[in-house]
């Protein structure tokens, strides 16, 4: 089973970027764009689920609230900078991805999503909702920006995975572009993620080096030969988009369900096949924190079209059960 639960929904606030407020640079040289959300909205826990560490080179959150993303678009790189001001949401984007990332703005940050599809069942997730009423699920549209380090969560500690996509992105991937002469942009260090091309002609030491076994990294080559293929997944419904992962020998239905919440706002990829998740759901909603998939899948089963909504809920909530013993010890095969 897998040596996490999805980081993301963590209770906890995430770290932000030590970048003074200037880092929202000027925009003069950007395309800009601004989408007024149809409801209550926030920021920070709707493009949370983008965020691969407290480091992470393709994403940065700042001490002023804006967040930063790089990414590779099917027209090229592009770097979106998302704020939050006065109800709206105000964009701007370099790169030749700019033009597309604008025009999905409303999508990625949840425009397709119902939130009032939710019906709570559980006080507890009553009482989340009630506190967290601008949580929306994103769409990036995107399958192998969330697929490839997902594939490197697998079974490791978050930590691990963390270490090895910070690792392979700045070293494989390229500088995102950007107000690349204002001080406070260079400072973060955004780099969008490698090519399928680059993926594949990394050599064996260096997946080594970066902490990745033979298992996982030989899922990643499998996945980027047909990348093309897998990012049609992005348009596809739930089901027929799990099973067209699923082809992929290496991943599963932890994988998949975790790359979906993500490229395609899938409000019931539950994540099944976690080391973690079922004991805080079970934990949550029948107090008992030894339940196994089953007895989560059955928990959940009220909440059936909006399942990974509800965990997600349960997470913000803070009610997970109290650690009883040692995290799982990270490995170092780089020393091997």
């Amino acid at each position: 089973m897998a040596g996490r639960f999805a980081p993301h929904s963590a209770p906890r606030s995430a770290p932000r970027t030590a970048v003074p407020h200037q880092a929202a640079a000027p925009a003069a040289d950007a395309l800009t764009r601004e989408w007024t959300p149809p409801g209550p909205f926030d920021l920070r826990l709707v493009v949370g689920p983008l965020r691969r560490g407290p480091v992470d080179p393709t994403y940065r959150l700042t001490g002023d609230g804006t967040a930063w993303r790089a990414s590779r678009t099917p027209t090229g790189p592009g770097t979106l900078r998302l704020t939050a001001r006065g109800g709206r949401i105000e964009a701007a984007a370099w790169g030749p991805g700019a033009p597309w990332l604008l025009d999905r703005l409303p999508t990625l940050l949840g425009a397709t999503d119902d939130p009032d599809a939710f019906r709570p069942r559980h006080r507890l997730l009553a009482l989340t909702r009630h506190s967290r009423p601008g949580l929306r699920l994103l769409r990036t549209g995107l399958v192998m920006e969330s697929l490839i380090p997902s594939i490197l969560e697998q079974k490791v500690t978050t930590d691990e995975a963390y270490r090895a996509w910070r690792l392979l992105v700045r070293k494989y991937g390229t500088p995102a572009p950007g107000p690349t002469d204002h001080a406070a942009f260079t400072a973060l260090g955004l780099h969008v993620m490698p090519d399928a091309r680059t993926w594949s002609l990394i050599p064996s030491w260096e997946w080594h080096r970066a902490g990745v076994d033979a298992k996982r990294s030989g899922t990643i080559l499998r996945a980027v030969r047909v990348a093309r293929r897998l990012e049609e997944a992005a348009a596809m419904e739930l089901p027929e988009a799990m099973a067209r992962l699923e082809l992929i020998p290496g991943i599963g239905p932890w994988t998949s369900a975790e790359t979906l919440q993500r490229s395609n706002g899938a409000a019931d990829a539950v994540t099944v096949g976690d080391l973690h998740l079922p004991g805080i759901v079970g934990h949550a909603l029948a107090g008992n924190r030894d339940a196994d998939d089953e007895e989560m899948l059955a928990l959940l089963a009220p909440y059936e079209g909006q399942r990974h909504r509800a965990t997600r809920l349960i997470l913000l909530s803070g009610h997970t059960p109290a650690r009883r013993a040692p995290r799982m010890t990270p490995g170092d095969i780089a020393r091997l």
